[in-house]
């Protein structure tokens, strides 16, 4: 193993990472790890071990993954033992397994720290394994999540999902103040005019119309950058155009919806969902990996899903081609380097992502698939709740991924703080203040892209 020291360093920025992307659930919890065997893979096809242990972070997943990991138990032998950890703990205790050698058989890669453990051989080379299997085609898959996970033409994971971003709405409170519903045709300014009405409306009531937590990018501001023209970072991951005039276009937009949202100490305290399920919001943004959350909420028949607005960038009121964007990002299943029989860790990825569990995956609701066109039925695994504007964003609009470098971490976390972006969060009545920060966001990521 090539673990080298920068590896804790590095790694232990992603501790400080909140929430982000892909099923970074606060409903998760711990488990206890369990031990797979020790003996090595028999070269004849069988397995040499009796069990594997997966981690995982989002508890919303683990039913319908534990179902999917059953199912190839009754034909390999193999139990599946499905650890949920939380964030935090989970990147600490991969850490700690990475370190001293005791890594779980199989779990989830993330863009953030995924560059990381491909470059130091702490991940199973699964190119011979994919070579050799004909249900997986890595050209079936969502072409920015197969490229996430490949270092210097190796495959270090296969594709086990893919999200986009969506807008949800309460209709009891647009029914309380009387303004129309959202639709699939809002733009940003449909948003800013509503939140703006609603606020206003409810201020005696402590109702807002809009809350975003700006620590959560992927389906926050990102949208807004990308959406008015601007690059977080650029396709080729050099370079960012975040101080470009587009840029400052879309977070100026956001400064504006943020001037009639909850205060962004408010939305620390408490969290937009918390705050969007006690009805004291009337609309936030979400991803697809959390729509399982508001399905089984008390007052889930009061909430409905449209499609992500749109930027109106030229302001002739329509959504032009390029004006409504979604970022999407997506989770890799990943064997660890050390895993005692390599083949049984990789039989068991190969079954989350041959075609039929992806279908499946859908099906029972654990998120949308990784492998293009199996995501039907995840329009309809939430009984009444539509959540259609989730794959309709594909057909109606752009995706772009989420935004990363080798060491994401590094400048994300950043763009957070003090002198950048922070500063305009908390205080959206200065359009000065945005701009700025968006300048100073540039330097902030130039720097580590340079430092790579």
């Amino acid at each position: 193993m090539k673990l080298k020291k920068l590896v804790a360093l590095i790694l232990a920025l992603a501790m400080a990472l909140s929430l982000v992307a892909c099923g970074g659930s606060s409903s998760s919890s711990t488990t206890t790890t369990g031990d797979s065997s020790t003996t090595t893979a028999s070269s004849d096809g069988s397995y040499s071990v009796t069990e594997l242990t997966v981690n995982i972070w989002d508890n919303n997943q683990l039913d319908g993954l534990q179902q999917i990991a059953d199912e190839w138990t009754e034909t390999s032998g193999v139990s599946v033992n499905i650890n949920v950890v939380d964030w935090d703990n989970y990147w600490t205790l991969l850490e700690a397994g990475a370190s001293g050698g005791d890594m779980p058989d199989v779990f989830w890669m993330h863009s953030n720290t995924s560059q990381m453990y491909m470059e130091n051989d702490l991940l199973l080379n699964l190119d011979d394994y994919i070579a050799a299997d004909d249900d997986i085609d890595l050209a079936n898959y969502y072409e920015g999540i197969v490229d996430l996970y490949n270092s210097d033409g190796v495959q270090y994971a296969v594709p086990k999902d893919h999200d986009t971003i969506a807008l949800l709405y309460n209709k009891a409170i647009f029914d309380e103040y009387g303004i129309d519903y959202p639709t699939d045709d809002w733009s940003w300014d449909d948003v800013l005019a509503a939140a703006t009405a609603i606020t206003e409306a409810g201020a005696d009531d402590g109702v807002y119309g809009f809350a975003m937590n700006t620590s959560n990018n992927q389906d926050g501001w990102y949208n807004l950058i990308y959406g008015y023209g601007g690059e977080v970072v650029t396709e080729d991951h050099t370079d960012t155009t975040i101080d470009s005039d587009a840029s400052k276009a879309g977070m100026e937009m956001m400064r504006q919806i943020l001037e009639v949202s909850v205060d962004q100490t408010t939305v620390a305290e408490t969290g937009t969902d918390s705050l969007f399920m006690s009805g004291k919001v009337a609309m936030i943004t979400q991803g697809s990996w959390m729509v399982i959350q508001f399905y089984e909420a008390e007052n889930a028949d009061d909430y409905v899903w449209v499609e992500i607005p749109y930027c109106d960038v030229n302001g002739n009121g329509e959504c032009d081609d390029g004006e409504r964007v979604s970022s999407y990002n997506g989770l890799g299943w990943a064997a660890s380097y050390s895993t005692a029989d390599p083949q049984a860790a990789y039989d068991l990825i190969s079954w989350f992502c041959n075609y039929d569990n992806q279908v499946k995956q859908a099906e029972l609701g654990v998120t949308m698939a990784g492998y293009v066109g199996a995501d039907e039925a995840f329009s309809t695994a939430f009984g009444d709740m539509d959540v259609s504007a989730f794959l309709k964003v594909e057909e109606d609009g752009t995706l772009f991924f989420r935004p990363y470098t080798r060491n994401t971490t590094v400048w994300e976390d950043a763009l957070q703080q003090t002198g950048c972006f922070l500063d305009a969060w908390l205080d959206p009545s200065d359009p000065d203040l945005m701009s700025q920060a968006c300048d100073s966001a540039a330097e902030i990521i130039r720097n580590a892209i340079a430092e790579e």
